[in-house]
This record gives C-alpha cells, sequence and structure tokens, in this order.
C-alpha cells in the first residue's frame, strides 16, 4: 500500500515507518506531511491507498479535516490515529466520514495494517458498487430509449405522428387488460381476449385503429415505470397487441364467409330436411 500521514510537529511518524519496516508481511511505502494544508496539498498532486491522519486538538483536528475532505468528494480511505480510547473517538470519527479509529497507546503493527487495508477494501467494494450502479442505470435508460424508439417506429408504420383521442372506457379497459398481460401472461386473459376481439369486430375497429390504442396505452405504461425495465414490458405489450390482432383478423374472416357463403338452413319452404 501507498499510505499518506498527515502528522503534527509535536507527533512525527517515525515509529509508524519503524512499525511498518518490521512487518515482513506488507509492503507498504510510507511517506509523511506536516499539517493540513500540506497533507491536502498532497492528495491533490498524488493518490495514495490509504491516509492516515494524526488527531491532535490544539493543532490538528482529524475530524474538521476529514469532514471538510469528505465534502469536497474526497474517496481516500482515511483512518484517524489518536491517544483518546476507541470508545471516546471511533463514532466521532465514522460520523464525519473516516474509515477507522486507533488509538496509538493500544494498537499493534498488524492491528493497524489490518484497518488500514479493511478501509482499502471497503472503498474498493463501494466503488463496485457504484459502477454497478451506473452499469444498471444506462441499461435502463438505452431500454427505456429503444421502447421509445420503438413506439415511434410503430407510430410511423400506422402513419400517426402523435397520440389519437380514444374512448375513456375503451382506453381504461385495455389499459387494465395490458397490465394484467404484463403480469401474468395470456393463459388467463384468452376469454377477456377473445371478447375484446369481438367486441372490436362488432364495431368496425380496423387494425389502425387497433395499433392507435395500443400505442396510446403502451406509451402511457412506459413513460411511468420510472427505472423499472421497460423490456420486459415492451415484449409483453407487442405479444398482446399481436395475440389481438390475430383474434381481430379470424373475427373478420368469419364474418366475411358467412357474408359469402351463408349457413344453409335445414328446413326449406315446402321440403322436409333429410341431411342427403
Amino acid at each position: 500500500m501507498r499510505v499518506l500521514h498527515i502528522a503534527t510537529r509535536g507527533r512525527r511518524g517515525s515509529w509508524l515507518a519503524e512499525a511498518f519496516a518490521a512487518d515482513s508481511a506488507s509492503q507498504i511505502t510510507l511517506e509523511e506531511t506536516i499539517g493540513a494544508a500540506a497533507g491536502m496539498a498532497r492528495l491533490r498532486e498524488e493518490v495514495f491507498d490509504v491516509v492516515l491522519v494524526s488527531h491532535e486538538p490544539d493543532e490538528l483536528d482529524a475530524l474538521d479535516l476529514i469532514e471538510g475532505y469528505r465534502a469536497g468528494g474526497a474517496e481516500e480511505p482515511i483512518v484517524v490515529l489518536g491517544t483518546q480510547s476507541e470508545q471516546e473517538m471511533a463514532v466521532l470519527c465514522y460520523e464525519v466520514g473516516a474509515d477507522g479509529y486507533l488509538c496509538i497507546h493500544t494498537a499493534t503493527t498488524r492491528n493497524l495494517i489490518w484497518i488500514a487495508a479493511r478501509a482499502v477494501r471497503r472503498h474498493e467494494l463501494l466503488h463496485m458498487s457504484r459502477q454497478l450502479v451506473q452499469a444498471e442505470q444506462a441499461r435502463l435508460d438505452r431500454e427505456r430509449d429503444e421502447a421509445r424508439e420503438l413506439i415511434a417506429q410503430q407510430r410511423h408504420m400506422v402513419g400517426q405522428s402523435d397520440p389519437v383521442p380514444m374512448p375513456k372506457q375503451l382506453v381504461d379497459h385495455y389499459r387494465e387488460l395490458l397490465r394484467t398481460y404484463i403480469i401474468m401472461g395470456s393463459g388467463n386473459l384468452s376469454k377477456e381476449l377473445k371478447r375484446l376481439a369481438e367486441m372490436l369486430v362488432s364495431a368496425g375497429m380496423t387494425a389502425t385503429g387497433i395499433m392507435q390504442l395500443h400505442l396510446l396505452v403502451a406509451e402511457e405504461l412506459v413513460h411511468g415505470l420510472g427505472t423499472r425495465s421497460t423490456r420486459h414490458v415492451m415484449g409483453r405489450a407487442n405479444l398482446l397487441v399481436l395475440e389481438l390482432m390475430t383474434l381481430v383478423a379470424g373475427g373478420y374472416q368469419q364474418r366475411y364467409q358467412e357474408r359469402i357463403h351463408p349457413p344453409i338452413q335445414k328446413t326449406l319452404p315446402g321440403f322436409e330436411w333429410c341431411g342427403a
């Protein structure tokens, strides 16, 4: 580890150098500065694995130093060294953003190295967690952009640039159907889909009108997802409109067949039906 020790004139860190040198299990490079200003300047110039700050309230208040340093967005692991007991100082150090506190009268070299290494590992995990959160957010943003682009392409396909007003009752019914379909799939909604398809066929709704209804509800649903995934929602929404279109097409085909080939009456005027 590369370690920076921010010390005071009254308590230099020669003992730290000797302690680290005596520990053959670790490879530690120690650099020392005197005072808060010199320490901050050094941190602006170089990157260290961990920072040790000597706490001398009359000469160097480590709590104020760390609180201001953290407020500026700094993320280096920081461990405070002082003469007060850990019961007295540990919580105060954590509250201002330090990663640990050691009483120099009772701490051993191995204890100091272990706490410093743990602080380094903690910040590595925080950095990895932050990267994962950012990657997940970027993925969600890409999915929302893809969903908006897909809806725009579908609007262009049906020759519609802006949402078309639809009857509120029909929009509400389709919205609830789409939400349920996203959660449960088509298996439990086959009857509802057939009923809706029959209503649309009876009303003479065209394929363009059905797509306009679908896009109106789908765009509203995607817009309200916030940080949740849109890929699953758009996949299920496209399956729903495809299944509904298939049922509507079947309904229109049946009506056409009945108009071209009306059903034969079993009883013709003046004859008995014999089934021949």
